[in-house]
């Protein structure tokens, strides 16, 4: 019974180790994932920064012209 009890107890523990190694990979991965939108969202805001300098420049000189 003894060897019974520890060869279920050494499968949870298998059981276990595999699960953590899977989640570990899997956070590696989310990890590498939320770096690139991180980027992605620098790049968008960059670019919308742009776009509104760009917007608030021609409402300046329009506003200019009319005075």
């Amino acid at each position: 019974m003894n060897g019974e009890l520890f060869a279920q107890l050494e499968q949870k523990i298998q059981n276990a180790v595999d699960s953590i190694e899977m989640l570990k990979m899997e956070n590696e991965e989310l990890k590498a994932e939320n770096a690139r939108l991180q980027q992605e969202r620098q790049e968008w805001e960059q670019r919308l920064g742009g776009l509104l300098d760009k917007l608030q420049s021609l409402d300046e000189s329009s506003n200019g012209e009319t005075a």
